[in-house]
């Protein structure tokens, strides 16, 4: 199920709310869930400052409501992810948001069912488990092997265990950021 353009206007403004919110204090916004935001499904929230990667953080399973999830990971993406230090209330309006709404989460039992730029990935074996996004394999010009030996490694395992059994799986997911609906911040 697709989001309409106000669904998805509705939820970039709620996850910049959230982080404006908590950065600043205050009480973390509401929104009631309706139309095809009144679901359960994994999501991503990534931050972008002069079109570079500033916090990105998601939770790929569908067993909570979408509002949930992205108001906790527009939160973590903003304060939490390792790679960057907590963002300040005065760079907020630097920031331009991304969401991706996750969809199904299927294993694969072939790679030609992968399709670079439709699909993302997980690759698991044991505890390690490792996942990019879709837009990922588009963004770095990766093919289809490199995608899986890059999404291994971001497993913590070798490049070619894709190839030594661990286990694949695919995804799709519905990418909108604030650009496309026509804020002035870039996110891509």
């Amino acid at each position: 199920m697709l989001l309409s353009p106000t669904e998805r206007q509705a939820l970039l403004r709620f996850a910049r709310e959230t982080i404006g919110a908590h950065l600043t204090r205050q009480s973390l916004p509401a929104l009631p869930p309706s139309g095809g935001l009144d679901r359960h499904s994994g999501a991503f929230v990534t931050l972008r400052v002069d079109q570079r990667l500033r916090g990105c953080i998601g939770y790929p399973e569908a067993d909570q409501h979408l509002l949930e999830v992205v108001q906790r990971c527009a939160i973590s993406a903003a304060t939490q992810d390792p790679r960057f230090p907590p963002l300040a209330v005065e760079d907020l309006l630097g920031v331009g948001l991304e969401i991706s709404v996750l969809g199904p989460v299927e294993e694969v039992t072939e790679i030609a069912e992968i399709q670079v730029g439709r699909h993302g990935l997980v690759v698991q074996r044991g505890y390690r488990r490792g996942l990019l996004l879709p837009q990922v394999a588009i963004e770095w010009t990766w093919d289809r092997e490199t995608f899986l030996a890059q999404t291994c490694i971001k497993a913590g395992l070798p490049a070619d265990a894709w190839q030594k059994g661990a286990r694949i799986f695919r995804f799709e997911a519905e990418v909108f950021c604030e650009e496309d609906l026509g804020t002035p911040e870039a996110c891509s």
